[in-house]
């Protein structure tokens, strides 16, 4: 990239700090929002509402709408990303604490590493990748084991098994996008799962009941302020500065905001949300990020693109919530 086209130091500092704190509150905002809305509908909400803008903002930009075969693929990742990982993410915040909510998920790249390691075969289990295998899965059992408190309350155990679920379906998904016909501008492929994901979310909360009894004008401000928080700054502005940041910094300095979205999400939840941070929150939390930095720092062996897979990226990064 020549000095003309680099972009303004401001510019950069701002796209960071999008990624980096929003990203990290919007785990406050659905612990808000599922207090009074209930989980897959609030998800349903703000997802169907971000798919439609990005999608049709997408259009009248002159992308192409995406292919029957490409919004096969779409829903089929949304049932993975969406109605799976973020369904039960908002399913899981009415039982589990914000913070703890956002170190779980950033288990993502430990459960990636461990199916690129079975399934895909990019990985080779060396020592290193093998010990942070074991630090994320010991963070995973300080923050929900039962056994060692170190004076916290127990987290809820099937909050905790939800996040672990949702861990796993996103993984699940990372794989598998390198190998579906999605299409190959970005933003077309991710509104598209999110108008997908939306669809399919607000349908899940109607098989669950969860229309029923739910009441629009019981609903308090602060909800609704938590929603549309949800959908345009973790969703629009979010994946804006997300896109735009990987055209213009290295994929490495970027992915970074994995390390400091759940450090955020915590100190969020401790001064907004009034969460408490104890010794086994602060271990576990540490445990965590240790395996993650290690993880995404390992180098990955290359394979052949999948005749089928055009390199697309999720909608959004794994840790955004």
């Amino acid at each position: 990239m020549d000095a003309a086209s680099q972009p303004r130091a401001w510019k950069v500092l701002l796209a960071f700090a999008i990624i980096y704190f929003v990203w990290g509150s919007t785990f406050l905002a659905i612990r808000v929002g599922v207090r009074e809305v209930p989980p897959f509908l609030l998800a349903g909400m703000r997802f169907l509402v971000a798919g439609v803008v990005l999608y049709g903002w997408m259009r009248a930009l002159g992308t192409p709408s995406p292919t029957g075969r490409e919004w096969g693929a779409a829903s089929f990742l949304a049932i993975l990303i969406f109605v799976l990982d973020y369904g039960l993410l908002f399913w899981a915040e009415r039982r589990v604490p914000s913070g703890i909510a956002a170190v779980m998920m950033a288990t993502i790249p430990v459960f990636m590493a461990l199916a690129e390691i079975v399934f895909l075969r990019t990985q080779h289990l060396t020592l290193r990748l093998g010990v942070a295998l074991l630090v994320g899965m010991a963070g995973v059992a300080v923050l929900v084991g039962r056994t060692v408190s170190l004076g916290e309350a127990p987290v809820d155990t099937a909050g905790a098994c939800a996040l672990l679920v949702a861990a796993i379906s996103w993984s699940v998904a990372a794989s598998l996008s390198r190998r579906l016909p999605l299409p190959a501008a970005k933003a077309m492929s991710s509104g598209a799962q999110m108008l997908a994901g939306g669809v399919l979310l607000t349908l899940t909360a109607a098989l669950l009941g969860e229309f029923r009894g739910f009441h629009v004008q019981a609903v308090s401000r602060g909800a609704w302020l938590a929603l549309a928080y949800l959908i345009v700054a973790g969703s629009i502005i979010g994946f804006t500065a997300y896109v735009w940041l990987i055209h213009h910094e290295s994929p490495t300095k970027v992915g970074t905001y994995a390390y400091v979205n759940p450090v955020v999400a915590v100190l969020v939840g401790y001064f907004l949300g009034g969460e408490a941070i104890g010794p086994r929150t602060m271990a576990g939390t540490l445990l965590v990020l240790v395996s993650v930095v290690v993880i995404t720092t390992t180098p990955t062996k290359r394979v052949s693109p999948s005749p089928l897979g055009k390199g697309n990226e999720l909608t959004e990064p794994s840790v955004e919530s």
